[in-house]
């Protein structure tokens, strides 16, 4: 019975990334931007006829949709298990893209990609996360949330060159009838591999040096209710720092295949490949990462580190032929950085408020992700389109990072009190202001003079 729970375990974790692998198709969206963009340029019966600056808004939808369907598939999730969830996303996505297979207008496309993808993208990724990190340790927490996103950041690396044959074989309209029949058969299919432990389950920790198991370490139970989440101050600190490092990615790459164009040419899509590798490898990095070193150090390293390839960026594609070598290595990064969010946050989130409504809490934390994705898709777009290049949008984000680099040191855990300290000391309310300040002062090493007061 216990080797048949271990090999569920990992099941669930496979089937949870091959369902990622499916739906990280939004990632290859600059893929998708650029045949749009040639077919809006170069005109005639049947081409794209919409204004430039609205390019992206599939996308920018798209990703507004999928973070705020993640409140209704993590409720899902949680009522009605993994599987259903997943299945509803499946059709959902097969939907959608068949909807684009048929027409090329704006409102279409809105309604095929942002409306009805997003919301299958939304319902197939809250699935995948939860019952994998239930059938394994905290101790391993950041290890398997890590791999099961890795499939989403992964995508692009066979989606992306994919895409691009497709394109230029079969069409806009055909590749994406592919799209919706495969990706409806490969999550669908999938979801039923999906399954949550049984009821009282007590997943075993590291093994010993005799190779026997040892049970995890008895925790108190956490198990917030969204409610409780939203009073907690630690939240709003959390959905900031999301916002700022999801829209900061996400605004990169959105744009990744433009930028690739100038200095690679029809080769761009390797562009968008390989800065998924550095996606995937950067949720799989940071979530081993977190287990050792701790969620918010591994944050703020990540948080500093992009900020500085923002500015980096600045000289390299502002460049009239930019070096494609130091394109490549800087998207790579920037992937690497953002992908490290995806392991990160929900890490964040079952470590604060638990397992059993976790479905509904991080999705709710995950409107962060979507709102970043929105605003700083929609804001680079106009930016770019007024400038003509893309430095005006890389130094918003690298001012955004650098400052929620600063917001992410109120996440530092508090020290232990002794116990005559505790008692001394009653526990405060958990706002905002007090969770910012209390992580600030532990950050600079002072300690309050006099006892809080209850409030």
């Amino acid at each position: 019975m216990s080797e048949q729970v271990k090999n569920k375990g990992w099941q669930v974790a496979l089937a949870g990334t091959g369902i990622n692998l499916a739906l990280g198709v939004l990632y290859a969206w600059s893929i998708f931007k650029g045949a749009i963009k040639t077919s809006i340029e170069k005109g005639g019966p049947g081409a794209f006829d919409w204004d430039l600056a609205s390019i992206n808004d599939p996308y920018a939808v798209c990703c507004l949709t999928f973070a705020f369907a993640m409140i209704l598939a993590g409720k899902c999730q949680d009522k009605i298990g993994p599987a259903r969830t997943a299945l509803i996303g499946g059709l959902l996505v097969g939907i959608g893209f068949t909807l684009l297979s048929q027409s090329n207008a704006y409102m279409a496309w809105v309604m095929g990609f942002g409306i009805l993808a997003g919301a299958g993208f939304g319902f197939g990724y809250s699935a995948a996360t939860p019952p994998a990190l239930k059938w394994f340790p905290s101790s391993k927490t950041g290890l398997i949330a890590g791999i099961v996103v890795a499939g989403f950041g992964l995508a692009p690396v066979y989606i992306a060159p994919v895409s691009s044959y497709l394109l230029g074989t079969v069409g806009i309209q055909q590749a994406m009838l592919i799209y919706a029949v495969a990706f409806a058969i490969v999550v669908c299919g999938l979801s039923f591999f999906l399954v949550n432990p049984p009821a009282g389950y007590v997943p075993a920790d590291v093994p010993k040096a005799d190779g026997t198991a040892k049970a995890a370490p008895a925790k108190p139970a956490v198990n917030a209710t969204a409610s409780e989440m939203l009073r907690s101050g630690k939240f709003y600190i959390l959905w900031v720092t999301y916002f700022i490092g999801a829209g900061a990615g996400l605004m990169v790459i959105g744009s990744v295949a433009g930028i690739a164009k100038k200095s690679m040419g029809s080769m761009a899509f390797l562009a968008v490949a390989i800065m998924a590798l550095g996606n995937a490898g950067g949720r799989v990095v940071a979530g081993v990462l977190s287990d050792k070193i701790g969620r918010m150090a591994t944050l703020l390293i990540m948080f500093v580190f992009q900020a500085v390839l923002m500015f980096a960026a600045i000289p390299v594609v502002g460049a009239g032929h930019p070096n494609a070598v130091l394109v490549v290595l800087l998207a790579t990064f920037m992937g690497f950085n953002y992908g490290a969010n995806l392991a990160l946050f929900p890490s964040f989130s079952k470590d604060y408020w638990g397992l059993k409504n976790y479905g509904l809490n991080y999705g709710i934390l995950f409107t962060a992700w979507g709102v970043g994705g929105f605003v700083m898709g929609r804001a680079s777009e106009m930016l770019n389109t007024q400038t003509g290049s893309f430095n005006a949008s890389f130094i918003l984000a690298g001012a955004l990072l650098s400052v929620g680099a600063l917001v992410s040191l109120a996440l530092k855990p508090a020290k232990a009190a002794t116990p005559a300290t505790a008692a001394a000391q009653p526990v405060p309310r958990n706002d905002f202001m007090e969770s910012f300040m209390r992580g600030w002062a532990d950050f600079l090493g002072f300690t309050p003079s006099t006892p809080r007061g209850t409030r």
